[in-house]
């Protein structure tokens, strides 16, 4: 069952993630995953950071997630992010098995569960439940901010 009100409360967790990526000069883009109504990892952009291409917010998320549980499979989990995944997440997701996606802003750029493409309706042996749009203009005002403070700043 979908609680609206959850799915909410969860996001501004991601979005507090996205926040502390921010503030590191990262791209603000955040995730959380919870399992049984509980959160049970974080997991914010950290690819300046670590000079790292996979350290994107859901992989650092899933990462977490597996090693809390002590396995790859993460069944009636619900991953929470900031922006729509991109393909590179979107197979980590499907691997996962993570059973819901909720996303906040579209991806047009890279967009992997429904704007560029969808991968959740490839036959793989596995397809995540997908939400997206919640709270996607606070989710999208932090992207916008974010890039525009980083054309401002002299070079």
């Amino acid at each position: 069952m979908i609680d609206a009100a959850f799915d909410e409360e969860m996001m501004r967790e991601a979005i507090a993630e996205g926040k502390k990526a921010a503030a590191l000069g990262e791209a603000p883009i955040g995730a959380v995953i919870v399992q049984n109504g509980a959160l049970l990892s974080r997991g914010h952009n950290l690819r300046e950071t670590g000079r790292n291409a996979l350290a994107h917010a859901e992989i650092v998320a899933i990462d977490a997630a597996c090693r809390r549980l002590g396995g790859w499979r993460l069944p009636g989990c619900t991953l929470y992010v900031t922006l729509e995944p991109c393909p590179m997440c979107a197979g980590a997701i499907i691997n996962s098995r993570i059973e819901r996606v909720v996303f906040g802003a579209s991806d047009p750029k890279a967009g992997s569960f429904g704007s560029l493409i969808d991968l959740s309706k490839v036959a793989y042996n596995h397809s995540p439940q997908l939400t997206g749009g919640i709270l996607a203009e606070e989710c999208a005002a932090l992207l916008r901010e974010f890039f525009r403070a980083l054309r401002r700043r002299p070079n």
